[in-house]
């Protein structure tokens, strides 16, 4: 046997090897047995395949990938038969980094506008910020002046949607960067929790509707950051929780204000005083995300609430999240009584009105 022959065998072998091992991780998938994210972290941990055979497939394209499994097939047998889940994401078109989605999301963003830890993009009219400072994507100075610029000046009332997501398949925001905070002094502390807040205060007013697509962990300023938008949307491998408590210090982004009007006073104080993590389905029971689904449809589902939404009229979107956001009752029902008259006497109304008579569909121009 030639030395060029032994070559080729063992990358015979090893592309054999890669091929089988997808074909199982997809089954295990299809089976709900486990989400993508975990079964890649699982390969990785325990069977030494770096990256995992999700990412790597991805990497090399999943249209590629099917192609060398039906040669496969054809070659070796059944046991290669592409699953059912490869060939519908490369029926639509998610066929990994090179579309910007394939099982896990790819960031694809703009040259100008992007910011050092978040990143901005544009699909079908739809805003979506990446935060990106991997691997934690932890709540900086530096996160929040980015995040604000992008919001203020690209966001805020000139996209009707912003999904706010991670480019980290592994995780979504873990809180605090406390190395950061311990080099801060209670000024810098006090400028982080405003920019925070006017951040948080500034997108529940907008017209802008925002989604978080939480894939993964989203722990204390992370989880406040998800609250803070109008729509939660998790993957099932994603978990929450309010953990500061077990540093000694308190929620400091909205966790004492946020999570009780979601999920209700009682729950509230027990997730913020055990500091205990929550995983996906509970969160959607007790009212802190909106839906749950698989990990590899998170993005996709998040796309399909922005399109969806996008349509509705922007005044009285921005008319409802301004009432909705009123602490007080008597403040509220003020704020949903001008924001009604304001609504009623526009453009929008107009056209919403006119287009249930005739029976088609509006097209709101925020006027």
């Amino acid at each position: 046997m030639t030395t060029e022959t032994a070559t080729t065998g063992t990358d015979r072998l090893v592309e054999r090897f890669g091929l089988k091992a997808l074909v199982e991780c997809c089954l295990v998938l299809e089976e709900g047995v486990a989400g993508i994210k975990d079964i890649d972290i699982g390969m990785m941990a325990g069977a030494g395949i770096l990256p995992g055979p999700f990412a790597r497939a991805d990497e090399q394209g999943l249209d590629e990938v099917l192609q060398g499994l039906e040669q496969a097939e054809a070659d070796w047998g059944d046991a290669f038969t592409p699953p059912l889940v490869l060939r519908r994401l490369v029926a639509q078109g998610r066929l990994g980094k090179k579309s910007g989605q394939g099982f896990f999301p790819y960031p694809r963003p703009d040259e100008e506008g992007s910011k050092e830890t978040v990143q901005i993009e544009w699909r079908d009219s739809v805003a979506i910020a990446w935060l990106n400072r991997p691997p934690a994507n932890p709540i900086s100075p530096q996160l929040i002046e980015d995040l604000s610029g992008i919001w203020n000046e690209q966001v805020d009332g000139r996209a009707r949607v912003m999904v706010l997501a991670s480019s980290n398949p592994f995780t979504f925001c873990a809180g605090a960067d406390i190395k950061a905070f311990q080099k801060m002094g209670p000024e810098e502390g006090r400028e982080l929790l405003d920019g925070a807040h006017d951040l948080g205060r500034s997108m529940e007013r907008s017209s802008t509707i925002t989604i978080a697509a939480v894939n993964s962990l989203a722990f204390g300023g992370g989880c406040e950051l998800a609250m803070a938008c109008d729509i939660r949307l998790a993957a099932r491998g994603a978990s929450f929780g309010q953990p500061e408590i077990n540093l000694g210090i308190i929620p400091g982004f909205g966790g004492t204000q946020r999570l009780p009007r979601l999920v209700g006073e009682g729950k509230a104080l027990e997730l913020n005083l055990t500091g205990e993590p929550i995983g996906a389905a509970e969160a959607e029971r007790i009212g802190l995300v909106n839906a749950v689904v698989p990990d590899h449809e998170l993005f996709d589902t998040a796309l399909a609430w922005a399109r969806k939404l996008k349509d509705k009229a922007p005044i009285a979107a921005g008319a409802i999240k301004t009432a909705s956001a009123q602490g007080d009752i008597d403040e509220g029902i003020a704020a949903e009584k001008e924001g009604f008259v304001r609504a009623f006497g526009s453009e929008d109304a107009k056209e919403g009105v006119s287009a249930f008579l005739e029976k088609r569909q509006a097209h709101f121009q925020g006027k």
